[in-house]
């Protein structure tokens, strides 16, 4: 082994290859030969260098600044950083960037045959970040945007797209080499060194990482793309596709990162990964893309949260930082519950669709399909860790279809995919289908809605129950998609009929025929009040409702709360005539029923048909309470919607508050006496301000 000290001699001078917003980047080449100890200023000022070599040999360097020489350092502590594209280096072995602080002159130390050497100095003087709003997601730590520290960008990036995965799979950590930095602002200038440095001395498109972590726990954006969105860096050479990078700023060979930076790094793969829906704690089996240890195809096992040495050879993050990785992985398991992972979706439209995942521990499911209007289509739903639901689609029209995958307080996942049958040329339906003309606002007008799969010319026949044609109503050539129109109900008798829908294009002929019926048997449904509080103080303990039968009828009144089962409040053979009754909100045993929204439902029923109307009321036995927020200004919060009553010297004034926000209150005098009634009647504790 030859060593050969030599210091940056401009044998082929090239111009300065980046002036970007605060970094400025000077590269030069230089033959060695069979030079003695040479030593020479650097062309600039520089904070960040990185020396490339050709040939077999290897090469050290140190600089020298304020306090003189600086230790030697290996020109690639770091190989396998790189896009996963073969030969972009050429016959160059590519330096890493090693942030150096302030130094004005550059030594090297050659061993083996090294015959041309490259180097880049960057200057990134240190400077104040604005104080601009962080990106934030939901569950997602604050994050540095790139506009902060990069400025308007030039000089930071190649103007190519960004190139995406198709998901992210596993997570990379690296160190950045170098020493740390001194300041929250100081890692700035070294994110756009390093930037700089990746851009116009290795030729890539962008930084490498996605994100990088200093010692402060500041959490910086990397690579341009969204921090959303699976982004291929250029962190690990053949591991890049489905892969997020994070790197340490500095150097864990012998030193621990710092305790900000190890939960910053948790919270921000903790946020991360679910986003992906990637367990922490899983492993996965990759294909490599090609690098020096691992050849093109071959499968290597790793961890979804792995040291950049876990993907070729290199001894990145360092022995301190990729000894933490298995406790930061328990711990980012342990943020931010619940958690969905491993979603999938095996099968298409048109046939059966698998639906499986898992919960980072049991909770309730859900599975919704919607088509591509939002119409729902399907849906599942269970208890428990594991998703696991198939939805049978063999019948359902082609088109396309999104899915979601759903559970309490969890990141949900969700998709698309295409398939189904071929659609029908046209279906129908009615709303209502039954319809019962009589002008009291329930159900008067009826309604045929019909889809078309492609133009027709199209014609719409009611007929009643024996077949004879009652109207014809001619629609006309119509586009493809939907479509209405509205049968004349009032102008019929009450009984079943059918609405025959013909479509033509030239020969074809297609059909397709909706029941409907008109029933004027129940009417003018009228509940008072719609807000009840059944406690006996008096005040609104009971409704009161009333109906009016044109023919005699079985009648079942019912209540129901949503995801309930229908309390019957009454059922009886009633003959026409108007039926007032009321109802105290109890149960058909006798018992008070919960508080909660119900349905009011009126069912009557005879030889036509049944018929219903329904309204919706309120149980509410809760008094509202009332919070004094502060008393200058006088600000007030109601629990829940309610008038305000104010009392001072004899004067009253009333003012509407919602539920949970903050009343500004101009009402003067001492004392202050306030009262809240909600909708129920129920009155809150008498607020005193003195």
């Amino acid at each position: 082994m030859r060593a050969l000290v030599l210091a940056a001699v401009a044998l082929l001078a090239v111009p300065a290859v980046a002036h970007a917003a605060g970094a400025r980047a000077v590269t030069r080449e230089l033959t060695p030969g069979a030079r003695a100890v040479v030593t020479r200023d650097a062309p600039l000022r520089f904070e960040l260098v990185g020396v490339s070599s050709r040939g077999p040999g290897t090469v050290e360097f140190r600089v020298r600044g304020p306090r003189g020489w600086s230790a030697w350092h290996p020109a690639r502590p770091e190989p396998e950083d790189g896009p996963d594209s073969p030969g972009w280096r050429g016959p160059w072995k590519a330096g890493s960037p090693w942030w150096t602080g302030h130094a004005h002159a550059i030594q090297y130390r050659l061993h083996g045959q090294v015959s041309r050497l490259r180097t880049t100095f960057v200057s990134s003087p240190v400077r104040a970040l604005p104080a601009v709003r962080r990106l934030t997601y939901t569950g997602a730590p604050g994050i540095i945007p790139r506009r902060v520290w990069a400025g308007t960008d030039t000089g930071y990036r190649r103007k190519v797209p960004a190139r995406y995965a198709p998901a992210v799979r596993f997570a990379v950590v690296h160190h950045t080499a170098g020493a740390s930095p001194a300041t929250p602002a100081q890692s700035a200038a070294m994110v756009r060194a390093i930037a700089v440095y990746h851009v116009y001395s290795n030729g890539w498109d962008d930084i490498g990482y996605n994100f990088l972590v200093d010692r402060f726990g500041q959490i910086f954006e990397g690579r341009y793309g969204g921090i959303d969105r699976p982004v291929i860096g250029a962190h690990a050479e053949g591991f890049n596709t489905g892969s997020v990078g994070v790197a340490l700023i500095g150097t864990y060979n012998s030193a621990s990162p710092s305790a900000a930076a190890r939960a910053a790094l948790v919270r921000l793969l903790a946020w991360r990964l679910d986003l992906a829906h990637v367990d922490p704690l899983s492993r996965v089996t990759y294909a490599s893309g090609g690098n020096p240890e691992y050849r093109a195809g071959r499968h290597v096992t790793l961890r979804a949260i792995s040291g950049h040495r876990d993907t070729g050879f290199t001894s990145c993050p360092g022995d301190r930082a990729y000894a933490l990785l298995p406790g930061i992985a328990a711990a980012v398991s342990r943020t931010g519950l619940p958690k969905l992972y491993s979603p999938l979706v095996e099968g298409r439209p048109g046939g059966l669709v698998h639906f499986t995942g898992r919960f980072s521990g049991p909770l309730a499911w859900r599975v919704d399909v919607v088509d591509s209007e939002g119409i729902a289509v399907a849906a599942g739903a269970g208890f428990g860790a594991a998703v696991d639901w198939t939805w049978n689609a063999g019948a359902v029209p082609a088109g396309t279809y999104h899915w979601t995958i759903s559970g309490p307080n969890v990141r949900a996942a969700s998709g698309s995919f295409t398939g189904g049958i071929a659609a029908p040329a046209m279906t129908a339906a009615a709303a209502p289908p039954v319809v019962s003309p009589d002008g009291d606002g329930y159900a008067d007008t009826g309604v045929v809605t019909y889809r078309l799969g492609r133009a027709l010319v199209v014609t719409a026949t009611m007929i009643d129950a024996f077949g004879d044609v009652m109207f014809t109503l001619p629609q006309g050539r119509q586009t493809a998609g939907t479509h209405s129109l509205t049968w004349p109900a009032a102008a019929l008798a009450d009984g079943a009929y059918s609405v025959v829908l013909v479509g033509t294009a030239g020969a074809a002929r297609t059909t397709t025929t909706v029941s409907v019926s008109v029933n004027r048997t129940l009417a003018h449904l009228a509940v008072v009040p719609v807000a009840i509080s059944p406690n006996g103080d008096g005040v609104a303990d009971a409704l009161a409702y009333s109906y009016a039968l044109a023919v005699p009828a079985d009648v079942v009144v019912t209540a129901t709360r949503r995801g309930d089962v229908p309390l019957t409040l009454a059922a009886a053979s009633l003959p026409a005539g108007v039926v007032t009754a009321a109802w105290t909100g109890a149960g058909p045993d006798g018992a008070p029923v919960p508080d909660g929204t119900y349905t009011f439902a009126v069912r009557a029923t005879n030889g036509v048909g049944a018929v219903t109307q329904s309204t919706t009321v309120v149980v509410d036995t809760v008094a509202p309470v009332l919070q004094l927020v502060s008393r200058s200004p006088l600000r007030i919060r109601s629990s829940e919607d309610a008038t305000l009553t104010f009392s001072a010297a004899g004067r009253t004034v009333t003012a509407r508050a919602t539920a949970g926000v903050t009343r500004n209150v101009s009402v003067q005098g001492s004392p202050l006496t306030v009262v809240a009634t909600d909708a129920a009647g129920n009155r809150s504790e008498q607020l005193v301000l003195r």
